[in-house]
């Protein structure tokens, strides 16, 4: 009795690899699947949901920011370049998305737009463009400001051909700024000259 006992142990539980192969392969094929195929489908989707959800929120997100980001483009085109030609307003748009490239200024197109640096000169912070500490207010019915609103998606979505490409600063040409002398011009375009 010890002996079959002991046999049926080796068959239930073999010790080598091979038995335990043998037996896996034996339980598999002899156990109705239905159950365990169900509980990996919900074991998926409830593993999938997080991943999901969480890109949807990303997404949303991003798309909130580009609304956002294209509004002060919009704008900053819109007061800085509206009297320009098409390829002075692109040049405007070009130098706002390279600073938010260049590690020396903020990392979004609002934090460029809006940035304040100290001036020691006016002994005051100031706008690194003008027309933010005025408060202006761009009229969204303005031919001009759906005209800046167009150049603002091809620059953002990077459907132009790049104009000024590296500049970073740019001043009128009816004013000589002190900085200019420190930096290398890249372009006249219009009332602008750009530097990099």
């Amino acid at each position: 009795m010890y002996r079959v006992l002991e046999k049926m142990r080796e068959l239930t539980w073999p010790s080598t690899w091979y038995g335990w192969r043998l037996g896996l392969q034996s339980w598999w094929y002899t156990r109705d699947k239905s159950r365990l195929t169900l509980m990996s489908i919900v074991f998926a989707v409830l593993l999938a949901m997080p991943l999901g959800i969480h890109g949807l929120i990303s997404h949303a997100q991003d798309s909130k920011q580009a609304l956002y980001d294209l509004r002060c483009l919009t704008q900053n085109i819109y007061h800085e370049a509206r009297g320009e030609s098409a390829a002075g307003q692109y040049a405007v748009a070009e130098v706002t998305l390279n600073r938010v490239a260049s590690r020396h200024f903020p990392d979004t197109i609002c934090k460029v737009v809006h940035e304040q640096r100290w001036d020691s000169i006016r002994k005051r912070h100031v706008g690194a463009f003008s027309w933010t500490e005025l408060e202006l207010k761009a009229d969204a019915g303005d031919p001009a400001y759906k005209t800046a609103r167009k150049i603002a998606e091809d620059v953002y979505y990077q459907r132009n051909e790049p104009r000024v490409e590296d500049a970073l600063f740019y001043h009128a040409t009816y004013i000589r700024p002190s900085w200019a002398r420190t930096k290398t011009k890249v372009a006249s375009i219009g009332q602008h000259i750009f530097y990099k």
